[in-house]
This record gives structure tokens, sequence and C-alpha cells, in this order.
């Protein structure tokens, strides 16, 4: 009698804790500079996020830029899992970052909330650039190997994936220039200061008159940018994409993990929600929970086949 009292004690206290939720700031941690499209996807869910929560909610995002993602990650990983700390998490770059180097986090470490966007890769150069076409870039680095280029947010991930299928594919050869994000890796190759680069289609949104797409890493081609072919029209099958979306620190209590799955759920369901992100230009690709973990645990497992047959350090 007496461990059933403190049982039920206990799940009272636990949903009385649940009713109060939140009663301070909520952070979501972007391990990513201002301006990308990580970060850009967060401050657009937090603002949403704030209203399905209700009762003041405040939500703010917290950029931990540095080690292509990792430092932010580890700020998740490592956190209580008391619905407090969130964080972006993004596919396979997180993961990739796990493999060639010492990590304090794996696939195991959070638990997955929802993921929102399916963002497919690009090859980008600057619109004052003489590469007109996805062919002339390709036959320029072919014809000189190593002389062109090849501007990327950071090793590891999808943009340094899509640098080397695309190689690959077209028997071409870069020279990859990390940079520490989205927009600075968008800056350089806006100032002319690489040859091109491989970014997310989102991350190109709004740049029109500063960037020229040359072809999407897709097997279609996108709504966004239906002008732009697919590099697989123009005879490379390559495609890659980041994949977006918001978890939180493994161990967290099935019962608020619902509730703030329910809540991005809403999010996401919101017109005014879906009609801002299509003005970024983010594609999105939405599921939640254990649709979510096992996308996780598929992709990590690639991105170690990935690591296995050819180390990118």
């Amino acid at each position: 009698m007496k461990k059933t009292l403190i049982a039920l004690a206990l799940a009272l206290s636990a949903t009385t804790a649940l009713a109060d939720y939140p009663e301070k700031p909520i952070e979501i941690v972007v391990g990513y500079s201002a301006g990308g499209g990580t970060d850009v996807m967060a401050r657009t869910v937090a603002q949403f996020l704030e209203k399905e929560l209700g009762d003041g909610a405040s939500v703010v995002v917290k950029n931990m830029p540095g080690a292509g993602g990792q430092i932010g990650f580890t700020e998740v990983a490592k956190a209580a899992p008391d619905g407090y700390t969130l964080g972006t998490f993004n596919l396979p770059a997180a993961l990739a970052l796990t493999k060639d180097r010492k990590a304090d986090y794996g696939v195991d470490s959070f638990t997955y909330l929802a993921n929102f966007v399916d963002d497919p890769n690009t090859v980008t150069v600057a619109a004052t650039s003489p590469f007109q076409t996805l062919g002339e870039l390709l036959q320029a680095a072919m014809a000189e190997p190593g002389a062109i280029t090849m501007g990327l947010s950071s090793l590891g991930g999808n943009d340094h994936f899509s640098a080397n299928m695309l190689a690959a594919a077209s028997g071409s050869e870069f020279t990859l220039v990390p940079f520490k994000g989205a927009s600075m890796a968008r800056t350089a190759i806006m100032g002319g200061h690489v040859a091109a680069g491989t970014m997310a289609l989102s991350q190109t949104s709004g740049f029109a008159d500063d960037l020229r797409v040359l072809a999407v890493l897709a097997d279609e081609r996108s709504p966004f940018s239906p002008d732009v072919p697919t590099a697989k029209e123009l005879g490379f099958d390559v495609e890659m994409s980041s994949l977006r979306g918001i978890v939180a620190p493994a161990g967290m209590d099935p019962a608020l993990a619902d509730r703030l799955r329910a809540a991005l759920t809403a999010v996401n369901e919101n017109p005014e929600f879906q009609t801002m992100m299509e003005a970024q230009g983010n594609p999105i690709a939405f599921m939640a929970g254990s649709d979510f973990a096992a996308t996780a645990a598929a992709q990590d497992a690639v991105t170690q086949k990935i690591w296995d047959e050819t180390p990118w350090n």
C-alpha cells in the first residue's frame, strides 16, 4: 500500500510539473552562426512554438558556432533533459562529426522530437561568375585538377559529401575550402573568394542578385527553383540534402517529450508557419518521434559506411 501511495504521489508530482511547464525560457541551441539555414529554421520554429506552448512561454535561440556544429550538438547532449534545452539537429552533419574526431555524443544521445526540413544541396557560383552552367564549371575542374575552389560550410556532412560525390561522378577534382558555417561560405562565394560552392537550396534564397544556382542535387527539380536543373538531368547522378529538426537530450520524461512533439506538430500544421517556411525556401518534410529517430539511425549507418570507405581527414 505504501509503495502504491508513493508511486501515486510521484505521478501527481510529475503531472503538476508538466502542467506548469514551461516556467522559464526554453533555449534552442544552434551549432552554427546566425543567418544560415539552420538558424533561420530555428528562429521560425521558436516563434510559433511559443504560441503553441501558451501562457507566456518564451523560446529563445542560442547560437554556439564552431567545430562544424559539434559545440552546439554537444551542449544539447550534455544538458538536463528537463525541456529547457532543445537543439537543432542536422543530418548527416551532426553524426558525420562523430566519425572523424572524438565526440561526446552519438546517435543515442538525443530525444528525437521533430524534423522539419529536407533541403537539397546545390552547386552555386557568384552572379558575376563566368560559369553559366554546371557543365562549364566541371569542364574547368577537369581541365585543371584542383584549380576550382569549392566553398563548404564545414568538412563532413552534406556540403562536403556533395562536393566529393560530384567530383566522383564527373571525374573532376576540386580544392575544398571549409568555412565556419553556411553564411560565411555564402559570403565567400558571393565575393568571388572561391570559384563555387555547394550549399542547401534554402541558403540561396533571397540572394538571386548575388548568386547563380547551377544545379540542384535532388531527384527532381525544386518547386522553389523550378528553372534550375537537377544534376541528374545534366548527366551526374548525385543527390544530397540537409535534414533539419529539433531534438532534446536523451532521457527526457516521455510525457514531456510527447507534449513537445504535439506542440511542434501543431507548429508544422499552422498555415502561417508553412507560408513563412515557403517564403524562406525551406522545403518541409515533417516527421516526429520514432520516425525521426529511425531516420537518424539510418543516416548514422550510411555516414559510417562513407567514413570507412572514404575518410575525409
